[in-house]
């Protein structure tokens, strides 16, 4: 009977079911941004927290069916301490962007910056994940960074404060990607999404003295989206988390690169935004080496199976010998 048949997934139907959860958040991902940044104006740094956390916990905390008999035991944590520290970091993040955003920084902009997170990612897989990296992916790594400094020359277009802002929020983002990895071996996505989503609650709460609301109440057209961003969010982290739990890293790292394409689009299609011919030539050089990155993981992962067949082989092939020389 087949593996088909007797419904059990093989890895590679596990690797294309998981690029497809996370290309799939990526899209929602850079929807969800757009709409958040139309409305930011409306809401406010800590509004637009509180409202994408209200609405992105009511979403998951339905997919997980909380409200079915037994339901908070459905999204309640193994890993406690691990999705705090998850939950903390991506709060940081979200409000680096959002500041970042209120300050003027373009959608395309903003993704063209985040493709540094796969370098940033083989870089935390280090002290991290116990990886090794060879010289190969540490030139080809150097040369990623060189392409970052080439988009944040001085006097350039991403030349700023914001910049650095973004900069900084990806490296936290860059944690969270590793620590999911880490949580899908004892919490569920929905476990996973939940308290990420209900951390931005608190978090707004907290950040309001620094940031107040803004004097007029927010139109129900700002509302709506942010309503959206909120649903959107919670399923775009579900799918995120979904996908990291049934394929490798290296699989959908390259799927980072793909809200630069994403948020220039609707950048463009919005607000008119187009980034400048260093923005493009830098992040061209970034994703290079990010993708070469990946490729020399794929290899060295196909030469560890190999050498890791060859001795299972071997330790089969001694016992055979030794029955064989028994029976004579």
């Amino acid at each position: 009977m087949s593996s088909s048949k007797a419904g059990v997934t093989t890895p590679i139907d596990d690797a294309v079911r998981g690029i497809g959860f996370v290309a799939l958040s990526y899209l929602v991902f850079s929807l969800s941004d757009a709409s958040m940044k139309w409305a930011l104006p409306e809401l406010g740094t800590a509004g637009a927290m509180i409202w994408r956390g209200l609405f992105g916990t009511l979403a998951v905390g339905l997919m997980a069916g909380v409200c079915r008999p037994g339901g908070p035991g459905r999204i309640w944590p193994v890993n406690g301490r691990l999705i705090f520290w998850r939950g903390l970091l991506n709060v940081v993040a979200t409000a680096l962007y959002y500041i970042a955003w209120r300050h003027g920084l373009a959608l395309g902009d903003t993704y063209a910056v985040a493709a540094t997170a796969p370098l940033m990612l083989t870089l935390l897989a280090i002290p991290m994940l116990g990886e090794t990296v060879g010289w190969r992916r540490w030139t080809s790594t150097g040369i990623g960074f060189l392409g970052v400094l080439f988009m944040f020359q001085p006097g350039g277009a991403l030349w700023g404060l914001n910049t650095v802002l973004i900069l900084v929020a990806v490296a936290m983002l860059a944690m969270t990607r590793i620590w999911t990895r880490v949580l899908a071996r004892t919490d569920k996505p929905t476990t996973i999404t939940f308290w990420l989503m209900f951390g931005q609650l608190p978090a707004g709460l907290l950040m309001l003295p620094f940031f107040p609301l803004p004097e007029e109440w927010p139109s129900l057209f700002a509302l709506a989206l942010v309503a959206m961003c909120g649903l959107a969010h919670g399923l775009a982290h579900y799918l995120l988390a979904r996908g990291y739990a049934i394929a490798p890293v290296a699989t959908l790292a390259p799927l980072e690169y793909t809200p630069i394409l994403w948020g220039t689009a609707l950048g463009f299609v919005i607000w008119g935004d187009m980034p400048a011919w260093t923005t493009f030539a830098g992040a061209g050089v970034v994703v290079c080496a990010g993708l070469y990155n990946l490729h020399r993981e794929r290899i060295r992962a196909r030469e560890k199976r190999r050498m890791e067949s060859r001795a299972d082989g071997k330790g089969a092939a001694a016992p055979a010998r030794l029955a064989a020389r028994t029976a004579a």
